[in-house]
């Protein structure tokens, strides 16, 4: 006798005082609340349910500006990272993208970030913004001319000058 076989001769009295956690097993529920799943929290409320589109993290990148001839456009080299197929080291891989520049403010060489936005014509879904700490021309340091020390050279050609007179 196999162990089915012998399950199904048990006398079902001693199943009796299991309880179902459940109304939907052996078809307690009526069929009109199986047809649409609602919940507790969708039934308290009788407003509108309004459909939000999913939330997608926003693509950005940085690159250099290598092209500002157009007007309110400007021609962008991103430079990324990216592990060659066959050696797996990492290879610089450089793609251009066309940005709307509304101001036309940047120049050849100048850092921007591109953010993405609706298409503004069949090239173009970029915004350039102005990346802050890299446009900006490095501060050069002030060397004073005299720090009001002599040096070597000077003093030897005012010995020379002094023994030559």
């Amino acid at each position: 006798m196999s162990a089915t076989s012998a399950f199904l001769h048990v006398p079902l009295s001693q199943f009796k005082s299991l309880t179902l956690s459940t109304p939907f097993l052996h078809g307690s529920t009526p069929i009109s609340l199986l047809s649409k799943p609602s919940s507790s929290l969708s039934n308290a409320r009788t407003s509108p349910l309004t459909v939000l589109p999913p939330i997608r993290a926003m693509k950005s990148m940085q690159g250099r500006v290598v092209c500002a001839t157009n007007d309110k456009t400007v021609a962008v080299e991103v430079t990324r990272l990216a592990p060659h197929p066959k050696y797996k080291r990492r290879v610089r891989k450089k793609k251009k993208y066309q940005a709307h520049d509304p101001l036309n403010q940047f120049k050849v060489g100048d850092f921007v970030q591109l953010e993405k936005g609706r298409p503004i014509s069949k090239t173009k879904t970029f915004l350039a913004v102005p990346v802050v700490g890299r446009n900006a021309p490095k501060a050069k340091e002030l060397v004073p001319q005299e720090l009001g020390l002599k040096l070597e050279s000077d003093q030897q050609n005012q010995i020379e000058g002094s023994v030559g007179t």
